[in-house]
């Protein structure tokens, strides 16, 4: 029975920082284990141009603990107005990794998405021909569509027409949460990866409604029946390249998770390795964390994995905080709802 293991220190290949107060505070969370994450642009205001997303991310190193070593990778938030040669440019000094695409009011902060895809045609274009990739929330937002239904309807309305239409756009489909999201991920071996949330492979939809609704359980996209969650742990325990960590690690405070209309996000930063050891040992797959956490996300925005180690130690159980206290209030843990015995050492 293996009780250590050594991987490449990991990524997250899709997170949320906030600003100001949240940021100082959630910051060393993913700082203490990972090495570098995808930034999520949907602050208030967005992260539209090269030179917001400069700004945002002097701020976040100014906030990083002298003693830990952290790399934001930063994206821009698309709109209908986005400016193709801004984003070339941004992306030519490397400052930003990617595009992210929110269809208009499908998550947290999402206004200022796209309603129109025709209008972000040109963008999609200029990415295509520089390599960029493009950052999908990937639901539809129309009433009439079933909520449990929106991931595998904007597969087949939206992304797959996107693709056909800019051959060479390279896109990752984040935080899938269906067999659907899988099986078109499989069916296609160019340009396409998806990145898988430690907690949608946790819990199913009944985490949240049975016995009374927890609201901490509660994000969007919003966890599915049971046989996505297998779907999507078979996925990640593979090893199939396509396939890698970026948690959506997304902090709100204790007040606005548990109002009348309570935000969506939940917050894995402090606890994800613990978690995906333990599932990942539970699919006896263990040999196969390091290219979900380490590898696959490297190779796919083509950047160099990470030189440095991280050991994790399979002991007595590992008791971590309930919550994260910020200037803005308590951010409550994600809970597994069962012990967890790996530790990062």
């Amino acid at each position: 029975m293996t009780h250590s293991l050594t991987i490449r220190r990991p990524d997250d290949w899709h997170l949320h920082l906030r600003d100001g107060a949240m940021l100082q505070a959630v910051l060393p969370e993913t700082a203490r284990h990972f090495a570098r994450a995808i930034i999520m642009p949907n602050l208030v205001p967005p992260i539209v141009t090269g030179d917001h997303a400069a700004a945002y991310r002097e701020r976040i190193l100014a906030a990083l603990p002298d003693d830990m070593t952290f790399e934001p990778l930063m994206t821009l938030y698309l709109t209908e107005d986005t400016d193709p040669t801004d984003v070339a440019a941004a992306h030519a000094t490397g400052l930003i990794r990617a595009v992210k695409l929110y269809p208009a009011g499908a998550t947290t902060n999402s206004s200022s998405g796209v309603r129109d895809f025709d209008k972000v045609r040109p963008v999609l274009e200029k990415m295509a021909e520089i390599g960029l990739p493009l950052c999908v929330h990937g639901e539809v937002t129309e009433a009439e569509i079933d909520i449990f239904d929106r991931e595998a309807v904007f597969i087949d309305r939206v992304l797959d027409p996107i693709r056909k239409t800019t051959p060479g756009l390279r896109v990752v489909m984040e935080h899938i949460t269906t067999s659907n999201g899988v099986d078109y991920v499989k069916a296609n071996e160019k340009d396409l990866g998806a990145t898988i949330t430690t907690h949608h492979l946790i819990i199913n939809r009944n985490h949240i409604l049975v016995g009374g609704i927890k609201p901490h359980y509660y994000c969007l996209p919003v966890a599915k029946r049971e046989e996505h969650r297998l779907a999507l742990l078979t996925a990640a325990t593979s090893g199939d390249a396509r396939f890698f960590l970026g948690t959506d690690s997304a902090p709100h405070t204790d007040s606005n998770k548990e109002m009348a209309c309570g935000c969506a996000g939940c917050f894995t930063a402090t606890n994800t390795m613990s978690l995906l050891a333990e599932m990942f040992e539970r699919a006896d797959a263990l040999e196969k964390l390091e290219a979900f956490t380490s590898l696959n996300g490297p190779a796919f925005y083509r950047l160099p994995a990470n030189e440095e180690t991280i050991t994790l130690t399979k002991g007595d159980e590992v008791v971590y905080p309930a919550k994260i206290e910020s200037g803005d209030g308590p951010v409550t843990v994600f809970d597994p709802g069962f012990p967890l015995h790996w530790r990062v050492a």
